[in-house]
């Protein structure tokens, strides 16, 4: 990965990627594309923006992100539904970060018409 390039893993640069949906200029217009802009949120260390996108009834009043961990890769290993034409949708996945990796199934619900993230269960 470049210094410009999309953290989530999307070729490209991070300003026409996730740093669109980071800044405001639109939603996430998939389950996916949300995942995708949350991890790149987690890399960039933007809790404002993990805190806009959770959903109501399971955010955290507050998220503190550990300013060592160094965020190294993202595979999205299974989506189902999602799309513009649901309003639910999962995405596993898998996040590398050095010195070991996490995999997560999230699910993800539209709310007022932008996808948000529900919760997670973390995998073996």
């Amino acid at each position: 990965m470049t210094t410009r390039s999309c953290p989530c893993g999307l070729p490209g640069p991070y300003e026409g990627c996730c740093g669109r949906f980071h800044a405001g200029a639109a939603p996430a217009p998939t389950a996916e594309a949300l995942m995708r802009s949350r991890y790149s949120a987690f890399v960039k260390g933007d809790a404002g923006y993990l805190l806009r996108t959770w959903h109501p009834g399971t955010r955290p009043e507050r998220l503190d992100l550990d300013p060592g961990t160094r965020w190294t890769g993202l595979e999205v290993l299974e989506t189902s539904a999602g799309s513009a034409f649901h309003t639910t949708g999962t995405v596993t996945f898998r996040a590398s970060y050095r010195g070991g990796s996490l995999q997560e199934r999230s699910r993800f619900e539209r709310l007022d018409g932008a996808w948000v993230y529900v919760d997670g269960d973390f995998l073996d």
